[in-house]
């Protein structure tokens, strides 16, 4: 016997119906104006019936093909590696930036002087599920970005600084885990989500329907 659709867990409920817009929004059943705004509604609804009236005209639904693209999507990037060596990134009168697709040791040293870090983990590959940042900021400053589902801790201080972390502690226990340690001096440290999880959605729903459109052209 089937559970009464109320008793169901919500955010189960909501993750179906998005996989079912997106699945639909990419073999152009409905239109892009369409897909965000039911992406929207079914974000912010609370009410199990109205999520799932929002794909009640839809018959297309997820596949094997469409789950393995979107854990591939939306899974952090984890190597096999088990390379060790922590990574030091100085500057001192200048900038140093870490993004796109790198491979993330378990220890990375950032020091400024009169200088700038940025480490951007968007797209980043983990070898461990547990990072530690090590921070010595001297009249200078550090960009974090992390995507939606990884675990940040801050326990810098900062003496004149400022330290402004807008991504916290949500995600689940598998999830990678960046700590944060040590001290801002006449600094700043900021610590945000660059992409939402609605911007990676519509991403990777737009990305889908190009791959399908592509190969309608054959």
């Amino acid at each position: 016997m089937d559970v009464i659709l109320e008793d169901r867990p919500i955010e189960q409920v909501r993750e179906e119906v998005i996989d079912q817009l997106i699945v639909n929004y990419s073999h152009g059943v409905i239109s892009a104006e369409a897909f965000e705004r039911r992406l929207d509604d079914a974000m912010n609804s609370s009410s199990h019936r109205e999520i799932l009236e929002l794909v009640a005209d839809l018959s297309l639904k997820a596949d094997t093909d469409y789950n393995n693209r979107k854990e591939h999507q939306f899974t952090p990037g984890y190597s096999n590696k088990t390379q060790d060596e922590a990574l030091t990134l100085n500057s001192v009168l200048g900038n140093n930036e870490r993004s796109g697709q790198w491979q993330v040791p378990k220890v990375i040293n950032v020091r400024n002087i009169l200088g700038e870090s940025t480490l951007d983990f968007s797209d980043a590959i983990f070898q461990h599920q547990h990072v530690t940042i090590k921070l010595h900021c001297v009249l200078g400053g550090a960009v974090i970005y992390v995507p939606e589902g990884i675990n940040v801790v801050c326990k810098s201080y900062g003496i004149v600084s400022s330290i402004e972390n807008r991504a916290p502690s949500l995600a689940s226990r598998q999830a990678p885990v960046i700590t944060i340690e040590g001290k801002v001096i006449l600094g700043s440290l900021n610590v945000s989500i660059k992409r939402t999880i609605k911007e990676k959605f519509i991403e990777f729903a737009n990305n889908l329907k190009s791959a399908f459109d592509m190969k309608g052209q054959y």
